[in-house]
């Protein structure tokens, strides 16, 4: 790798875990190299955009609990395998920092990597590249590359499990979704149609399949907008754990739920994702205050 340019910086963070932190002139995140795991993101002179919880174990292992998961190559429980890891397990491997350059927004870009070996194929006996791209300026932008370097297709799933920090969860507007169907994890997987911007009154946890527009988050308590565009993305999770499910977590503080809202970009259920050999496919989503 090169040397890194001004603004960014490796340091050990929680636990001890190495992240890069990224400082521009529009504005600052931190991205942890154990699981290539986005933990901050601040537009100069806003509050943070992202939330973490303060019970989340910075560990080896053992995933960060906020700011941005990297979900693959399968979302939730692996079927038919109970005993692996929930989401999969690029947000538990460690990645490697490629390189680190300025951007054309007055920010900086880094890219990180994930490759198969023996470990990854005891779950996904399959071989794959995985980047991701992190921009940091006034807008966060991710960009999630996976590539099939094997010789045979494979097909999988993919999530950045974004983890957004409000006022009120409860007095929270995401909108955009209207007219979608989804499925409700909450009521045992009904399928149901969202009729006007989602509201959380109790745990949420809905999947929207087929779904590829622009979602924003109306915060009256904080007085803002976030605005969440996505490519290559055709399904949307909204999640709130709320009472119950909080408690339940031991990396989730009782009483956080009502600062956060997951709003996440996905392909996952009908929406997974078929990789012939040599071929790619990038997800994108782009996070800004507006």
């Amino acid at each position: 790798m090169k040397t890194l340019p001004d603004g960014a910086r490796v340091e050990r963070g929680e636990g001890g875990l190495e992240r890069l932190v990224l400082a521009g002139a529009e504005g600052e995140g931190c991205v942890y190299l154990h699981g290539a795991h986005v933990a901050h993101f601040q537009p100069k002179g806003a509050r943070p955009v992202l939330w973490v919880s303060r019970k989340s174990q910075f560990s080896a292992g053992k995933p960060i609990r906020g700011g941005v998961p990297v979900c693959f190559p399968w979302f939730g429980p692996k079927a038919g395998e109970p005993a692996a890891p929930v989401h999969g397990f690029a947000r538990l491997r460690p990645w490697s920092l490629e390189d680190v350059e300025p951007d054309v927004s007055r920010g900086l870009r880094a890219a990180l990597r994930l490759g198969s070996d023996d470990e990854t194929r005891r779950y996904f006996p399959h071989d794959f590249v995985a980047r991701l791209l992190v921009t940091v300026s006034r807008v966060l932008r991710l960009e999630l590359e996976v590539r099939n370097t094997g010789a045979t297709p494979f097909r999988f799933e993919e999530a950045l499990h974004s983890y957004f920090a409000v006022g009120d969860s409860r007095r929270l507007a995401i909108s955009g979704l209207e007219g979608a169907g989804y499925l409700d994890k909450a009521d045992a997987m009904a399928r149901k149609t969202l009729l006007a911007p989602l509201a959380i009154t109790g745990e949420t946890d809905r999947v929207f399949g087929g779904h590829t527009g622009r979602i924003a988050i109306d915060d009256p308590v904080w007085g803002r907008r976030i605005g969440i565009a996505r490519t290559g993305s055709k399904t949307a999770v909204v999640w709130n754990p709320w009472v119950a499910k909080a408690k339940a977590m031991p990396d989730f503080g009782d009483d956080e739920w009502p600062e956060m809202v997951c709003v996440e970009s996905a392909n996952a259920l009908d929406d997974a994702v078929t990789l012939e050999p040599g071929a790619s496919h990038p997800l994108t989503t782009t996070i800004e205050l507006v």
